[in-house]
C-alpha cells in the first residue's frame, strides 16, 4: 500500500529541484489523478512549505525562491512508515529514480542505528502484488514497527525468534521460529518460516505475532528458500469464507487487470467470456472491482454478492439522479 504521506514528499522532492512542474506532470510522476496532486500541495502549504502555483500555457507548482526543507525529524514509526510506502513504489518502474533519490536522502537524514536498521528492513522484505481478496487491507499501520523491523533484522542475519502467535480462529501457541523473509501482499505483512511446532516452513500474519524476542544464534536456510513463493502458496492453499464463480464478458486482459496474478481463475466459455473463479475471505471489494470493468457480468455464485452487486447498482443509480 502507498501511502499518502510518501507521495507528498516525493512530490516536495520533486519541486525542490527546482523549476516549474506542470500538475500533469506531478500527476503522472506520482500515479494519482490532478485533482490529489493539489490537494498534495495544499497539504505541503499546511506544514508551511511555500508552494507557489504559476498561471498560463508553461504553469504549474515551484518552491518560493530560497526555501530550503528543514532537517527532517522522523520517529522510528514514521521512519518505517514512509521508507516502505516509498520502497512500495520501487515496482513502478517510471518512479524509480526518483524512489531511489528520495530513500538515499531520508537514509542520509536518519541517525546511524536507525539507518542500519532500516536497510536490514530493506534487505528483508519482498513487495508482490495483491488486492483486498483475503479480506480488508491492513497496512504498516497495523504492525509496531519494532516488530516489523526485528523480524527483518532476523531473517537477514540468520537469527531464530520466539514468538506468541494466534491464528485465525484466535488460537494462541508459543513457539520458536526460523525467519526466511518478510512479504508485503494486498497491504499484509507475513512472516515466512520454519516452524518449530509443525517441523514445517509456514506463512505467518505479522499482525498475529506477539513478544518477539530474537534468541542468540544462528542458521544456515535452505538454499532453494524463497520467502514470496512460501507466502503465496500457503496464501493460495488457505481456506477462505466464499467461493465466487462469475460469468464476465470482456477481453481476458481486461479481467486479469482487475484481479492480482494467483487471486482469479479464468475459464473461457466462448469467444467474448470467461468464467471466473475466486475465493474470498470478504465480498464487498468486488462489486466496485466488477463496476470497474464496464462490461456484462453475470455471478453465478454467491446469492450474497449478487445482492451486493443490486444494492451498489441502486446506489450509483440514486447518485446519477442527485
Amino acid at each position: 500500500m502507498i501511502r499518502p504521506t510518501a507521495r507528498v514528499l516525493a512530490m516536495l522532492e520533486a519541486l525542490q529541484a527546482g523549476g516549474i512542474h506542470p500538475v500533469p506532470g506531478l500527476a503522472q510522476l506520482l500515479g494519482v489523478d490532478e485533482r490529489t496532486v493539489r490537494r498534495y500541495v495544499d497539504h505541503l502549504r499546511e506544514l508551511d512549505v511555500p508552494v507557489e502555483a504559476v498561471r498560463g500555457r508553461l504553469g504549474g507548482y515551484r518552491l518560493a525562491p530560497g526555501y530550503r526543507m528543514p532537517p527532517l525529524m522522523l520517529t522510528e514509526d514514521e521512519a518505517v512508515a514512509t521508507v516502505l510506502a516509498l520502497a512500495s513504489r520501487s515496482r513502478d518502474e517510471p518512479a524509480q529514480p526518483a524512489v531511489a533519490t528520495a530513500l538515499a536522502k531520508l537514509r542520509r537524514a536518519m541517525p546511524r542505528e536507525l539507518a542500519r536498521r532500516i536497510d536490514a528492513l530493506l534487505g528483508a522484505v519482498s513487495f508482490v502484488p495483491g488486492d483486498s481478496a483475503d479480506g480488508d487491507a491492513a497496512d504498516a499501520g497495523d504492525v509496531p514497527a519494532r516488530t516489523l523491523v526485528m523480524l527483518a533484522e532476523a531473517a537477514r542475519e540468520r537469527h531464530p525468534v520466539a514468538l506468541r502467535y494466534a491464528d485465525r480462529t484466535g488460537r494462541r501457541s508459543s513457539r520458536t521460529v526460523l525467519p526466511y523473509g518478510v512479504v508485503a501482499r494486498a497491504g499484509r505483512w507475513y512472516l515466512a518460516a520454519a516452524d518449530s511446532l509443525s517441523g514445517e516452513v509456514r506463512t505467518f500474519r505479522l499482525d498475529r505475532i506477539g513478544l518477539p524476542r530474537v534468541l542468540p544464534g544462528t542458521f544456515e536456510p535452505p538454499a532453494d528458500v524463497d520467502a514470496v513463493r512460501t507466502v503465496q502458496e500457503s496464501l493460495a492453499a488457505t481456506p477462505w469464507a466464499h467461493e465466487v464463480v462469475l460469468r464476465i464478458t470482456a477481453p481476458e486482459e481486461a479481467i486479469r487487470g482487475r484481479f492480482a496474478e494467483g487471486v482469479a481463475v479464468l475459464e473461457r466459455v466462448d469467444d467474448e467470456s470467461f468464467r471466473v473463479r475466486l475465493r474470498a475471505e470478504a465480498l464487498e471489494w468486488i462489486p466496485g472491482v466488477l463496476a470497474t470493468l464496464g462490461r456484462p457480468v453475470i455471478v453465478e455464485r454467491p446469492d450474497r454478492l449478487r445482492e451486493l452487486v443490486k444494492d451498489l447498482g441502486r446506489l450509483l443509480a440514486d447518485a446519477g439522479e442527485d
